[in-house]
């Protein structure tokens, strides 16, 4: 019998634009970008230059510090771009698509006739393991750590989530073998977390695993508080968590020999049109631009979202899917909104946390759904102990404490409060109904990568 937990605290943001359980047409694109920023605490060296030319797999970085890690391309072709910033950082580089996709052969291995470390090998060949992240400190594994604990969560919890039990359909033999890999390189167990409803056999009957059911609002899906709730990490303690659409590329990797990173993206948003809320096969890197062609709204003050509305990345028109994100999410912007009298009216159809507007009642009725534009809706200012952030936070952390622990960059005091634990994903919540717009997340990444910097 499965251990069920239940998150008491938490807040669901019901927002208008849920996806149809629908697959829609492959959305091409002529180019693929690679980003080294969407793996944290990867120090990218780059492997190619402009001209060469790339197979589905090939390594176009490495990580200068471990070199065995590498980010791959996730299509063939040729290298029309590496882009650079201050300091010659590299900013991505840039890939113009074959128009049939050449794959590099890895082969096919049976996954239990493999050894721990040959597994990790393999995946770190492939440029899967950077899709791999460890706690503390939420930065990619390293593969020649062995982990206490591994955490898959098999379902979304955040606004306008992509729903896994509709992605899972048709993938349940990869699902499995990538499992069954993790299983083979944990040093203790897998955790898989599903919802207490859970229709999907792959997720019921998945072998290898400890099962925990986990319900209640988000932040309930994050890796981050399943494992706060089911086995705290500790100092000196490693665990890693993997998103469970990755773990379908890693069985698809030992099944079929080739990287394949094709996630079945959902098109999300209230400025995305009725007909083309659906999901998408798309390959990681895909420009959206043939995405949105025709299926948001006229209006051109819109925000485009690699992710979701609250830890995803913002994009131009024009910009790509980014590493770990599984939706694109379109909102308005709201910079040419204007409301008579502003926060006076009544504001029936404005959402609210603290029950300031008669909204809440309604929602408790009739399940309203919200548009919620882009706008900061305040001004920063000096951080206000109200308990806000308590009330959506369901881990054993004090988070106010938390956050001015890493602000002074007080390091007893931070491991004392639990840094090990968090990612700046779980202080999202957060983040969205401070009083004070303080920037959260961005401090809680700030705080792990220097305490990371002093710790090695």
């Amino acid at each position: 019998m499965a251990r069920v937990i239940k998150i008491k605290k938490g807040l669901d943001i019901n927002l208008k634009g849920k996806p149809r359980k629908v697959t829609k047409n492959n959305i091409s694109s002529e180019y693929y970008s690679v980003f080294p920023d969407d793996y944290t605490g990867f120090v990218p060296k780059a492997a190619v230059k402009e001209g060469d030319k790339v197979l589905a797999g090939s390594p176009v970085f490495f990580d200068k510090n471990r070199p065995d890690i590498k980010i791959v391309s996730p299509v063939s072709g040729e290298i029309v771009a590496v882009n650079r910033g201050e300091k010659r950082k590299l900013i991505n580089v840039v890939v113009k698509a074959d128009s049939l996709i050449e794959y590099k052969k890895f082969g096919e291995k049976d996954v239990k006739n493999l050894s721990p470390e040959s597994i990790k090998l393999a995946l770190a060949e492939a440029g899967i393991f950077a899709f791999v992240k460890q706690r503390p400190y939420d930065i990619i594994a390293n593969p020649k750590d062995t982990p206490r604990d591994i955490f898959v969560s098999g379902f979304y919890s955040t606004p306008l989530a992509s729903d896994f039990e509709y992605i899972l359909k048709g993938e349940e033999e990869n699902f499995q073998t990538g499992l069954d890999a993790l299983a083979k390189i944990s040093g203790g167990d897998v955790y898989l977390s599903v919802r207490p409803n859970v229709q999907s056999s792959a997720l019921k009957h998945a072998k290898g695993v400890k099962m925990v059911e986990v319900d209640g609002l988000h932040p309930a899906g994050n890796a981050g508080v399943q494992i706060n709730h089911i086995k705290p990490v500790n100092k000196g303690e490693t665990v890693w968590t993997v998103n469970p659409q990755d773990v379908i590329v890693i069985g698809r990797f030992f099944n079929k020999g080739i990287v394949d990173l094709t996630r079945l993206i959902s098109f999300v948003g209230s400025e995305v049109n009725e007909n083309a809320r659906a999901y998408y096969p798309m390959i990681l890197g895909a420009e959206i631009k043939e995405l949105i062609k025709g299926n948001t709204t006229q209006s051109d003050d819109l925000r485009y979202i690699s992710g979701n509305v609250l830890t995803g990345i913002q994009i131009p028109r024009d910009g790509s899917l980014h590493a770990f994100d599984n939706q694109i999410t379109v909102i308005p912007e709201g910079e040419r909104t204007h409301e008579f009298v502003g926060w006076i009216c009544p504001g029936f159809d404005k959402f609210s946390v603290s029950k300031t507007y008669p909204s809440f009642l309604v929602e408790a009725l009739t399940k309203k759904e919200y548009t919620i534009d882009a706008r900061l809706r305040g001004g920063r200012r000096a951080m206000i102990m109200s308990n806000e952030w308590d009330n959506v936070f369901p881990m054993d952390i004090l988070p106010e404490f938390l956050i001015r622990a890493i602000i002074a960059f007080d390091i007893d005091k931070m491991e004392n409060l639990g840094i090990y634990e968090v990612a700046p994903e779980d202080f999202a919540l957060c983040e969205f109904v401070d009083t004070s717009k303080m920037e959260l997340q961005f401090i809680v990444r700030q705080g792990l990568d220097l305490l990371y910097k002093e710790m090695n």
